[in-house]
Formats: C-alpha cells, sequence, structure tokens
C-alpha cells in the first residue's frame, strides 16, 4: 500500500476518547503511517475532530490554535466536581432565572477572560495531570489563566432548566469551565450537560464524516494544504524543485509569486505541489519550517 498523507474530518461520537478515535482509524491506513488529532474532546463530548495523516502530523501546530465553535448545554440548579454531567453532583440550588438572566450575564463571560481550568483535566502540575489528584481527594491551587471567548449566544431552552449556549472560541479555553462560572454568575449553579463542537478551524460538522461510517480512509482525505488556506503562500518554478527538496533557503529572485508584505509564515508551493511551510527572514529569503516534498 502506498503512504497516505493529508486531513481527515472525522465526527467523533460520545463515549470514545480522542485518542480511541485515533486508534480505531489507524486500523485502516497502512502500516506504520503516522496519524494524530488536532485538539482533544473530552470522551462525553461530540463533534468534529481533524486527524492529521502521513505527513500532515508535521502541521499539527499550524491548525491548532484556529477559531472552533461549540454547541453546549446549560443545566441550572446543580453544580457537580467535574463541571459536566459526569460528576458528582456537590451541591443543588432552586432556580429563579430564565433567557433573560442568561442572555444579560453573556457578555461578562465574552472577550480577553481570566478562566481557572477544572481540577478534573489533562493539565499537568509537578509532572502529573490535574485529574490524579482529583481522584485522590488531594487539593491543588490552580491559577486563573487568560483565555479568549469571542462569542457567546444563546439558543434556546431544550428543557426544564436547560439552555443551549453557543460559543466560539480559540484555543485553551473549558467550556464546561463556562458553563459553570456562568451558572455561578446567575446565582444558582450549573454545570455542562452536552457539549457538541460544530466546527474547528476549516474542518465544519456539515462535512464531517461519521465514525462508524469511515471506512476507507483514502477516500476521505483531504488535501495537506486544506486547512491552511488563511495562510499567505510563495511559489517557486520547477526548476527549483531540488533546492525547496534539500530544505535550501529561497530567495525573492527565485519567487514567482509572494505576498506583498514579505513578513511571518507562509505556505511554500512548486508550481502547483504544496511544499511546506516557510518563514520569511529579515533578508527577504524563505526558510523552511516544515518540508512535505
Amino acid at each position: 500500500m502506498s503512504a497516505l498523507d493529508g486531513f481527515l474530518n472525522v465526527y467523533k461520537p460520545r463515549g470514545i476518547s480522542s485518542g480511541g478515535v485515533v486508534a480505531r482509524v489507524k486500523r485502516l491506513l497502512p502500516r506504520g503511517t503516522a496519524i494524530g488529532h488536532g485538539g482533544t474532546l473530552d470522551p462525553e463530548a461530540e463533534g468534529v475532530l481533524p486527524l492529521c495523516v502521513g505527513k500532515a502530523t508535521r502541521l499539527f501546530d499550524y491548525i491548532v490554535d484556529k477559531r472552533k465553535v461549540y454547541i453546549a448545554e446549560l443545566t441550572l440548579g446543580k453544580v457537580t466536581d467535574t463541571q459536566d454531567a459526569a460528576g458528582t453532583v456537590l451541591e443543588e440550588h432552586p432556580v429563579c432565572v430564565g433567557e433573560a438572566e442568561i442572555r444579560a450575564a453573556l457578555p461578562k463571560l465574552t472577550g480577553d477572560i481570566l478562566q481557572r481550568p477544572p481540577l478534573y483535566s489533562a493539565l499537568k502540575r509537578a509532572g502529573k495531570p490535574l485529574y490524579a489528584y482529583a481522584r485522590k481527594g488531594q487539593e491543588v491551587e490552580i491559577d486563573p489563566r487568560p483565555v479568549r471567548v469571542d462569542a457567546l449566544a444563546l439558543l434556546g431552552c431544550t428543557g426544564e432548566n436547560r439552555y443551549e449556549i453557543r460559543v466560539e472560541c480559540g484555543k485553551g479555553v473549558y467550556v464546561r469551565t463556562l458553563m459553570h462560572d456562568l451558572g455561578a454568575l446567575l446565582g444558582c449553579g450549573g454545570h455542562m450537560s452536552r457539549l457538541a463542537r460544530v466546527q474547528a478551524g476549516a474542518f465544519c460538522a456539515e462535512e464531517a464524516v461519521a465514525l462508524d461510517a469511515l471506512t476507507d480512509a483514502a477516500a476521505n482525505l483531504l488535501p495537506m494544504d486544506f486547512p491552511i488556506g488563511h495562510i499567505p503562500l510563495v511559489r517557486v518554478g520547477e526548476g527549483e524543485r531540488r533546492r525547496v527538496q534539500n530544505g535550501n533557503p529561497l530567495y525573492a529572485r527565485s519567487l514567482i509569486e509572494a505576498p506583498a508584505e514579505h513578513t511571518g509564515v507562509v505556505r511554500v508551493y512548486v508550481e502547483d505541489a504544496f511544499a511546506g511551510m516557510g518563514e520569511f527572514q529579515e533578508d527577504g529569503s524563505v526558510r523552511f519550517r516544515a518540508m512535505l516534498l
């Protein structure tokens, strides 16, 4: 079998970890093919899970920070230790608020905010994930950290004391903590009872393949430059292929297409072939950061 390189847009169901999805898809690939996921989803969450296959694993850093969109369900009146429905209920309070109060509270959790990560998370302290301390009942001081929430919108009521919230955010935001903090702002507590990621950068739920329906990885493989079209490109002619394959710097005189400003990270093409990622240097040359040919 030939090597496969590119991205898979997989829709992860509830009840399986992101690592479990990678393990299942790996069995569909040629032996030895590298594979990884572009952004973890908790086991009880569902939604878009981009998979990097083959040489596309070298592009992980260029897709992981991109905009993400979630649909979360907030259940008011119950606070859990994990901040989601999988945890133990710690507190119960009467609910005396509705849609008007929720809408009024959302701006307080929008924009550049400080968020304290949950104790039940994979963040590490002294080399151990925080959930390892939580499971032993050990207290750990967790400092809040800056994150950005681009937008929050109330979509409607889904049941008694249950509401759907649309969340647009970047890397590092814990949506269950947002729901926990929203419940605290409303004075009755709350937790995240359901979560679906509907977009991760260029990957959308409408175009994703359900995990159980994925039987042919090659037939669903997306090009390696699919999720990074927002990054400017430079192009050289076929005569520069050897230099590119050797990872040599590309100088301005060799570029047949380039952005107006010679700064920052760029996609590099040899004619129409995607060759990798480079970065402009002070002398105007482009040096490779990830070579794919």
